[in-house]
């Protein structure tokens, strides 16, 4: 095994992107050793070839190549010493550690596994990397540092270089291996295969935008220089607009965010001036039109952006992360697409202020289509379908909503036949595609009713038949909301998230809801409030609601609300029983030294280091989502259920990602349960294909009723 690890120059900020970076980077400094041998050090600005040693152990040897952040020294190995070294051979000390729950810093990381560091020399390296590594600040005389201009820091700097290899290879021993081996590592490989191929991009729709945005950003600030009788530069000037606003107007705002603002716009007693100021606020501070500036940072010169894609970056779910241009966070439309489609030609027409009252707006919803395919190529994409909601049932053993599911997933078709899914996809995978029977809105006529619709008539005690289009809405709420032990704090945190208003959803709801769940509910609330609890500012009439509702969903599924304490007690059990296995349902859980464990059906794991268990309540180390700092976190089942859940969804994404590629598809990237494929613009490639790829059991979980639907397209959008 071979650990390796380089030092860099480039003007270039690496904030711009991995591969954009090392593309043009100058390699200054590389270290490396094999095994557990002295670490070498090729001090490449001497001018000197490649030392013998190191051109055998990478060209001439099959040996593993270990890296912190392998993607990076792969491709200064690439492109500045134009060594393209296969990726199979390439592993990642930064992603083993965060496949298994752990930071990927690697000084946190020998601080958190007990890698002895020397403090001292590791603040003077810092500042040695900052004066050899980038560009020296613009008010120095002296614009960049060499070997030859600090001779003396050179050397240090040499020294400090070897530093990185003994600490990664101490790391690298102690990290686990769980989810980190056999075809979770076959995975990586891809992922890095993903990552080379890179995301195609219309740059000319990206530079359009910039300057678009630009263009409409003087409108704005001029029209608030008007309105407010040049009392306001800008609107993004918070602090002057909200007091021009109280001391003009007489109405105190508490904040300038998104959802204040929108409110209050829709406020007809305000004053014309008033709701055009806030509409220009709203749209001066939309952030999302910054991700032009990004893709534009990072895009390289054929066109392509990559190292958008961390493969098990999102924590412990080991799900993909995204970094750079952000595309797993990308703005939801709320324009048609046929609108969206002409904004874009309008924006590289420049004449978009012409027919777009809302140029913020327009970029916004516009930016999802910089992904577009090559000449002569197509964009095929297909997600997966509600999984989720599908492996909570599965997971738990919800039995009634598992045939739902398979109900909803049987259609039919123009000949008057019902097709199962495993009938409908393996037709699909012969390309032989069956026609589905459309509905008055051009859905495929399904045998069963929609999950939202049967949620609701579930809680409600109802058929499915009766329900109106808004008690479906209550029904995706309480889906959405409620499968992971939340209650009345659930509904607050998803309105927002999915922007319901629970006042109308009170309103809507409360005359149906049942009079023994309404006084639980109600002697909840007391309890809550004789607790000195929070109401979480809502009023009785939604508090009651929400929690009523939760109550329902609950009774409505028993499999799913009793597994969260029957994994919480197998935790406290197992944590406190070391080296002994506890099954539940389809779970394994065991604590093995100062990691406890949760294995999915997958074979992969859920890590928690440090487990411990006070008074009942079970606790971690872990990083903090709020705070970004690494400490310890409570536990709870219906919080390592909601992770599992997540986590399996990734691995019933990635089950069937290699299949893809062998099949021709060129995998760019994924998005949540979506993957995005380029391929030739040839009728082969068909987005129903793709589908019944994806929606193939994998050998883990032969009864799963997995489902999946896409588009063909030129130019990327939203499902």
């Amino acid at each position: 095994m071979i650990f390796f690890d380089t030092e860099t120059f480039s003007e270039t900020p690496i904030r711009w992107g991995t591969y954009r970076y090392t593309s043009i980077c100058e390699p200054l400094v590389a270290t490396y050793a094999k095994d557990d041998d002295p670490v070498e050090c090729w001090d490449i600005t001497a001018g000197g070839p490649m030392p013998q040693y190191l051109e055998y152990l990478l060209e001439d040897t099959d040996d593993e190549i270990v890296s912190h952040f392998a993607m990076f020294d792969r491709n200064v190995l690439k492109y500045g010493l134009k060594k393209d070294i296969p990726i199979p051979r390439w592993r990642c000390s930064m992603t083993k550690a965060l496949a298994h729950a752990l930071p990927g810093g690697l000084d946190l990381l020998c601080e958190i596994l007990d890698v002895p560091l020397d403090q001292r020399k590791l603040k003077t390296g810092r500042q040695l990397v900052r004066l050899f590594c980038m560009p020296r600040p613009k008010n120095s005389k002296l614009r960049r540092a060499t070997r030859e201009t600090n001779p003396a820091e050179w050397l240090e700097f040499l020294d400090y270089a070897k530093f990185d290899i003994p600490s990664m290879r101490a790391v690298w021993k102690k990290l686990p291996n769980w989810n980190y081996s056999g075809e979770e590592l076959a995975l990586y490989h891809l992922d890095q295969r993903m990552n080379d191929l890179g995301v195609p991009v219309d740059v000319d729709l990206a530079r359009a935008a910039v300057s678009a945005v630009e263009r409409a950003k003087i409108v704005l600030k001029g029209r608030t220089i008007v309105l407010t009788n040049d009392e306001v530069e800008s609107t993004t000037k918070r602090d002057q607009l909200l007091a021009h606003i109280l001391r003009e107007y007489g109405i105190d705002l508490p904040d300038a965010q998104k959802s204040t603002l929108e409110r209050r716009i829709q406020d007809e007693n305000l004053p014309r001036e008033l709701r055009e100021l806030l509409s220009i606020r709203l749209q001066a501070s939309s952030t999302s039109t910054a991700k032009y500036q990004a893709l534009l940072n990072g895009v390289m010169p054929d066109g392509r952006l990559r190292g958008t894609q961390q493969f098990s970056g999102a924590g412990r779910t080991r799900r993909w992360a995204h970094r750079g241009f952000q595309p797993g966070n990308l703005p939801r439309p709320d324009m048609d697409h046929a609108d969206i489609e002409a904004g874009i030609e309008a924006i590289k027409g420049d004449y978009e202020d012409l027919v777009f009252p809302d140029v913020m707006s327009l970029a916004s919803n516009a930016v999802r289509g910089c992904i577009a395919a090559s000449a002569g190529r197509k964009l095929v994409i297909a997600d997966l379908a509600n999984i989720e909601g599908r492996d909570q049932a599965w997971l738990a053993g919800e039995e009634w909503k598992l045939q739902a599911f398979r109900e909803y997933d049987t259609v039919k078709g123009t000949d008057g036949k019902w097709y199962g899914a495993p009938e409908y996809y393996a037709a699909a995978l012969r390309r032989e595609y069956i026609e589905l029977g459309l509905d008055a809105k051009g859905e495929p006529v399904r045998k069963g009713p929609d999950m939202y619709k049967l949620a609701y008539a579930k809680a409600f005690k109802i058929p499915h038949t009766e329900v109106t289009r808004k008690q479906r809405q209550i029904g995706k709420v309480m889906e959405l909301m409620l499968g992971y032990e939340g209650g009345v704090g659930a509904y607050v945190t998803g309105s927002a998230t999915y922007g319901v208003d629970l006042e109308a959803l009170a309103k809507t709801a409360w005359d149906t809801l049942p009079g023994d769940v309404v006084y639980e509910a109600t002697s909840f609330l007391e309890w809550t409030r004789k607790e000195g609890r929070t109401t979480f500012g809502l009023s009785d009439e939604v508090f009651i609601t929400c929690d009523s509702l939760k109550r329902m969903w609950r009774r409505a599924h028993p499999a799913i609300s009793s597994i969260w304490k029957e994994l919480k007690d197998a935790s406290v059990e197992a944590i406190d029983r070391p080296g002994n296995t506890f099954t539940v349902r389809r779970f394994k859980l065991r604590r093995d030294g100062a990691w406890f464990r949760i294995q999915l059906p997958s074979g992969r794991c859920l890590c928690y280091p440090s487990p411990q268990v006070k008074n009942g309540t079970i606790t971690y180390l872990g990083t903090n989502q709020y705070s970004r700092k690494w400490g310890r976190l409570g536990n709870y089942g219906g919080k390592e259920f909601e992770q599992a859940c997540q986590s399996l969804a990734g691995d019933f994404l990635k089950a069937n990602l290699p299949r893809i590629v062998e099949e021709g598809y060129e995998l760019f990237l994924t998005v949540h349960d979506e993957a995005a494929c380029e391929t030739p613009d040839l009728p082969a490639y068909d987005h129903r294909h793709l589908s019944a790829l994806m929606a193939i059991a994998p050998v883990w979980a032969p009864d799963m009723p997995l489902a999946a639907a896409g588009f063909t397209t030129y130019r990327y959008r939203k499902g």
